[in-house]
């Protein structure tokens, strides 16, 4: 890969992680019900995600993408009812006033890893960036495993720092909320969007 190509890809990549959608909205919701450090783990499995589309399109497998689209369609009910789950389990989390040393109520870790990964591979925006818009500036025929290595590696540096940022900055709004009755509203806040998240997914063509 040259540089210019570098610049190109990290900018289209910043744009795309950066652009609100189900990822970001799924993220922020996460991390207003159960905090930064367990939300890594849902970022995580749409990193995942992002690294299986990645691969998709490299090893010129664009075209099954194109050509399956059942299989698409019912993971994108399946991922989608299934953030409706996850999002009536936050809204139905116990309201509880947080000290520094209490530990907060979550979601387990592989809920979150899960849903995370179900979010990626139900989006048709990341699924169209992979498969076609990327190989329009990168030529994917041949590629070195060392340009393949770093393409990955910016994949997951510049997905994961901006979620992060979004991660941390739901985190710290949560802080905010300190009464039994407004964490009681943001819960239920933060499972209407995670639920309506998945609505958005399950019906988007």
């Amino acid at each position: 890969m040259t540089l210019p190509s570098i610049i190109t890809f990290s900018l289209a990549m910043f744009i795309l992680a950066a652009t609100p959608g189900p990822g970001v909205f799924a993220t922020v919701a996460s991390s207003l019900s159960s905090g930064f450090r367990q939300t890594l783990f849902l970022i995580a499995g749409i990193i995942l995600g992002d690294l299986f589309y990645l691969l998709f399109a490299i090893f010129g497998l664009s075209f099954i993408a194109q050509t399956m689209a059942e299989v698409f369609t019912l993971i994108r009910f399946v991922g989608g009812g299934y953030l409706v789950y996850l999002g009536i389990k936050i809204w139905r989390i116990a309201p509880q006033c947080h000290l520094p040393n209490q530990p907060v109520q979550t979601l387990p870790g592989r809920q979150q890893f899960i849903s995370g990964l179900f979010i990626t591979l139900s989006n048709p925006k990341v699924i169209i960036f992979y498969c076609g818009f990327l190989p329009t500036f990168i030529n994917l025929k041949d590629l070195p495993y060392t340009d393949i290595m770093t393409i990955a590696i910016l994949v997951t540096l510049i997905l994961g720092c901006i979620l992060c940022g979004y991660s941390y900055a739901g985190s710290r709004t949560r802080r905010l909320f300190s009464s039994s009755t407004a964490m009681r509203y943001l819960n239920r806040s933060a499972g209407a969007v995670m639920a309506t998240t998945g609505i958005v997914i399950a019906t988007r063509s």
